[in-house]
This record gives structure tokens, sequence and C-alpha cells, in this order.
């Protein structure tokens, strides 16, 4: 049961980098070009999560 709840983490996190973030919305040729488009994807999507995990009751950090 563990890896079936991660495995759905996984794939819900997945959707939301392409659906809300626009993971798959790169169409450039070069691989820089796609690698800065990738990153700065994932520090959004990093961003989100830390906003997410302060807005919690038990959160676990405290903001600066």
């Amino acid at each position: 049961m563990y890896w079936a709840k991660i495995r759905w983490m996984i794939e819900m996190n997945y959707r939301e980098l392409k659906d809300e973030l626009g993971l798959d919305h790169f169409e450039g040729r070069s691989y820089r070009g796609w690698l800065s488009h990738v990153v700065l994807t994932l520090v959004a999507f990093l961003f989100l999560t830390v906003e997410r995990l302060r807005n919690k009751s038990e959160y676990l950090f405290d903001p600066p």
C-alpha cells in the first residue's frame, strides 16, 4: 500500500508540473534551452510546495 501512495503522489506532482506550470510547453530546439525551461519549472514547483507547507498548521520549518 505504501508504494501505491508514493506512485500516486509522483503522478499528481507530474500532472501539476505539466498542467499548471507548463512543463510540456517548451518548443525550442536546443538542449540548453530545454534544460533552462525544466530547471525554472522545477524551481516554481519547489516554491509552490514550500508555500503549501508553510500554510499548513504543522509545517516543517518557520518562515524567515
